[in-house]
C-alpha cells in the first residue's frame, strides 16, 4: 500500500484493513501524532521547572486553533499541599485583566456610545486632569499618578475597602501631579484602566463586574471566570474564598496571601478565570465573536510613536512585542500570583500560564516555547 502527504509516496505495511465504504480513498490526519509529540516535550519541560524553580500553575498551549498541551502542576493549598490543581481552577489575571477592560470599551465602542479620543469629563464630569482621552488610557499615555501611592497616603483606614468611585474621589479631591501633561509620553499606570472601568460604569450604567459577565463571559462560556469585587462589604474580609489563593514565601514557609483594601479596585486587576476560559477568549478574537475586526484590529497596534525608544509597545490593553511580528503579550504579578498570556499571531500560537505563587519561572523560559519551529498540522495524508 502506497501513502501519498503532501508530495511524498512510502510503503507502509498495514496488515488486516477492513474495508470501510467511504469512497474510493482513506484520509488519515496525521496531527494527533505530532500533537502527542508536542505534548510530551512541554510536559517534560514543565516538570524541569516544578524541579527548578517550584512552578506551581496551570498551563495551556495552542497552536493553529487546536489545543496541543493543557496541565496542571502542583497544589492550590501550597502550604498544605492536599488539594491538587485542576485545569478549570481560576487564578487572578493580575494585569492580564486589563485585556477585558479594553474589551468592555471596544465593546461600547461598537455600540456607539463613546469616542475614543475625546476628553473622558464629557463620561466623568468630575474628573480633574484635563484633554486625557479615553485612547490615551488604553495606550499609557495619559501621565496619571499612580492610585495606589495616592490610597496609601490619603485611604486613612485600610481595613476598609476601596471601591473604584472612592478611587475617583480621592483624584477630585486631592489632584496629585500629573507626571507629564496627555499624550506627552509613555507611563504604564494601573490608574488608567482602573479609571476605564468607572467609564464603562457610568455609560452602561451597570456595575463593571456585570457588564463584563454579560457581554464577554456569558456570551463565550467562560463559566469558570468572574471579576472580583468588595462590593457591599464594609470590612475587607480577611481571604478572599474565591478562586485559587496566592501565595508567597517567608522565611522557609510558604503563607496564603491575605486580602487587601485595594483589591475592591477593579479594571487594572480583579478577573479570575482558568486557561480553558482564557482560550475561550483568545479563539474570540480570532474568530470575531464579541466584536469585528475593524474594532478588534486596534487592540494589537502600537499606541506610542514609532520613534518611542522603549523596546516594546502597547495596544489596547495588549503589549506589543518589537522583535517579533505580530506577537501581542501581557505579564501580571499581583499578590501572589504571577501570569503570562502570550499570542503570535503569524504563526497562530497560544501560551497561557498561570501561578499562584508571587516567585516562579522567568518569562525567558515561555519566550523559547513560542519562538520554537510551527508544528506542521493540518495536513492529511491519501492513502491510495
Amino acid at each position: 500500500m502506497l501513502a501519498s502527504c503532501e508530495g511524498e509516496v512510502k510503503v507502509v505495511e498495514v496488515p488486516n484493513i477492513p474495508e470501510i465504504e467511504i469512497g474510493d480513498n482513506l484520509f488519515i490526519n496525521p496531527d494527533s501524532a505530532i500533537i502527542a509529540s508536542k505534548a510530551e516535550e512541554l510536559d517534560n519541560k514543565f516538570k524541569r521547572l516544578v524541579k527548578l524553580t517550584g512552578f506551581n500553575g496551570t498551563v495551556l498551549y495552542a497552536e493553529k486553533g487546536k489545543v496541543v498541551f493543557q496541565k496542571a502542576y502542583g497544589y492550590k493549598n501550597i502550604r498544605s499541599k492536599k488539594e491538587e490543581l485542576m485545569t478549570s481552577d481560576a487564578f487572578q489575571l493580575a494585569s492580564v485583566s486589563k485585556m477585558f477592560s479594553a474589551m468592555a470599551i471596544m465593546i461600547l465602542k461598537n455600540d456607539g456610545k463613546l469616542e475614543y479620543d475625546i476628553d473622558i469629563r464629557n463620561y466623568l464630569p468630575n474628573f480633574p486632569y484635563e484633554d486625557v482621552t479615553i485612547r490615551m488610557l488604553m495606550t499609557h499615555r495619559a501621565g496619571l499618578p499612580r492610585y495606589m501611592s495616592l490610597a496609601h497616603d490619603k485611604w486613612s483606614n485600610k481595613k476598609i475597602p476601596m471601591n473604584n468611585d472612592d478611587m475617583l474621589d480621592l483624584f477630585v479631591e486631592h489632584v496629585p501631579d500629573s507626571y507629564f501633561a496627555a499624550d506627552n509620553g509613555f507611563h504604564y499606570c494601573n490608574t488608567n484602566y482602573a479609571i476605564l472601568a468607572n467609564i464603562v460604569e457610568e455609560i452602561s450604567g451597570k456595575h463593571f463586574e456585570t457588564f463584563v459577565d454579560e457581554r464577554i463571559f456569558k456570551p463565550l462560556g467562560m463559566n469558570d471566570s468572574f471579576v472580583y469585587n468588595m462590593r457591599g462589604d464594609t470590612v475587607v474580609p480577611l481571604y478572599i474564598e474565591e478562586g485559587v489563593s496566592g501565595f508567597y514565601k517567608k522565611g522557609w514557609r510558604w503563607r496564603e496571601m491575605t486580602n487587601e483594601y485595594l483589591n475592591g479596585v477593579m479594571g487594572d486587576k480583579n478577573i479570575y478565570t482558568s486557561v480553558g476560559d482564557l482560550y475561550k477568549y483568545d479563539r474570540a478574537l480570532d474568530n470575531f465573536t464579541l466584536l469585528p475586526d475593524s474594532i478588534i484590529s486596534e487592540s494589537f497596534m502600537s499606541g506610542s510613536p514609532k520613534y518611542w525608544k522603549r523596546k516594546n509597545n502597547y495596544g489596547f490593553g495588549w503589549r506589543v512585542k518589537e522583535d517579533r511580528d505580530s506577537t501581542v503579550f501581557h505579564f501580571g504579578w499581583w499578590k501572589g500570583f504571577r501570569t503570562f498570556y502570550i499570542r503570535d499571531m503569524k504563526y497562530q500560537k497560544t501560551l497561557i500560564v498561570l501561578t499562584n505563587k508571587d516567585k516562579g519561572p522567568g518569562s525567558a523560559h515561555l519566550w523559547n516555547i513560542i519562538k520554537a519551529d510551527t508544528l506542521p498540522l493540518g495536513r492529511t495524508c491519501e492513502i491510495k
